[in-house]
């Protein structure tokens, strides 16, 4: 079992860089930097790479409409280099309110496109000339839509590795599926160990028989908020309002992902509940209609012995790299927190 963290999007990231590079000499294997409508991942990633040694750095993630799949490509094979090959290309589709309403284009064909994407990434890795012709993309341009001077080009530079990473955020039970065809690497939101296999075991499997053996064995990256102690229970509070943004405010009624996975795990008229109470600006009970099991299947959050358990089910379940959200929120306190999970992820293996 790897651990890894979220490096923080708000504040000053080079004390957040600091922090990773102390995280790093406690045991820590992954820092991931997320890209939502704040400050690029890709610049903060570069930063990191520049003061950190050994620790895998992963874009959690870059969505994929976002840039051209060559830029992708190019970008990725570039932290790679500044990384020494310790680079992870997260991708996702991220969801119709960011990528319309920040990014100003169209949310059409998420499955296709990431394919396609996922297809052009690994054309330029290997430094051929770009040649695709897929349903959304087709590279060069041909020459009724532009001026007909664009010709296959390949990478200049011999990248670090020939295949980066590539880590898919997906939920739907496509989304999934192609996860497990066609990605190293699986991420997850709101990973309930015990009701895993029902919701996404079919799908896992229909991929899995897909998937090219050079791939290797799927890792499954699982983002939990962690506490542990004696007295952190009440800390099961403070999980709430962030379960009560994805299901309730994620989203058009309808259209939001989350939402629909929490309906999936078996609970329907909690998550409508959840949504109807966010959407009416009702948050603090909207957060409140939040189930108390699913809020602690999905963290960990309790004492030592508790948490190991809780550690040995998410291992049990598949998760292979644990991507802690520390509810101490000192410094210190993320460090003793990355610490005892390594520890305690060390003694369960």
């Amino acid at each position: 079992m790897r651990i890894g963290i979220q490096a923080g999007y708000a504040g000053d990231f080079r004390q957040t860089a600091g922090e990773v590079r102390d995280l790093e000499s406690a045991g820590l294997d992954v820092a991931m930097v997320a890209e939502v409508y704040t400050f690029d991942a890709v610049s903060q990633l570069g930063y990191l790479a520049a003061v950190t040694e050994r620790v895998e750095l992963m874009s959690g993630i870059l969505p994929i409409y976002s840039r051209t799949p060559a830029l992708i490509a190019m970008t990725a094979a570039g932290l790679d280099f500044v990384s020494d090959g310790r680079f992870t290309l997260g991708l996702g589709a991220s969801g119709p309110q960011v990528v319309e309403g920040w990014h100003g284009v169209p949310y059409d064909a998420p499955l296709q496109r990431t394919r396609e994407v996922v297809e052009i990434c690994r054309q330029v890795w290997r430094r051929e000339r770009l040649v695709h012709e897929g349903p959304k993309y087709t590279v060069p341009l041909p020459a009724a839509q532009g001026t007909g001077l664009g010709k296959p080009l390949k990478l200049i530079n011999t990248p670090v590795r020939e295949r980066v990473p590539v880590l898919l955020a997906a939920l739907g039970p496509k989304n999934v599926e192609l996860a497990a065809e066609i990605a190293e690497k699986w991420e997850p939101i709101f990973f309930h160990p015990e009701r895993a296999a029902e919701v996404w075991g079919a799908s896992l499997t229909a991929g899995k028989a897909k998937r090219d053996p050079a791939l290797g064995e799927l890792d499954v990256v699982v983002g939990v908020p962690v506490a542990v102690g004696e007295d952190v229970g009440h800390l099961v509070e403070a999980v709430r309002p962030g379960i009560a943004l994805y299901i309730g405010g994620m989203g058009a009624k309808g259209k939001n992902f989350y939402n629909d996975l929490v309906r999936r795990y078996g609970y329907g008229a909690e998550a409508e509940a959840v949504q109807e109470l966010y959407l009416a600006g009702r948050k603090n009970e909207a957060a409140a209609a939040v189930p108390e099991d699913l809020v602690r299947a999905t963290s960990l959050i309790g004492p030592e012995s508790y948490v190991a358990e809780r550690i040995a089910a998410f291992a049990e379940a598949g998760v292979t790299t644990l991507n802690l959200q520390p509810l101490d929120d000192s410094r210190e306190g993320r460090l003793r927190t990355v610490e005892t999970m390594r520890r305690l992820a060390d003694a369960v293996r």
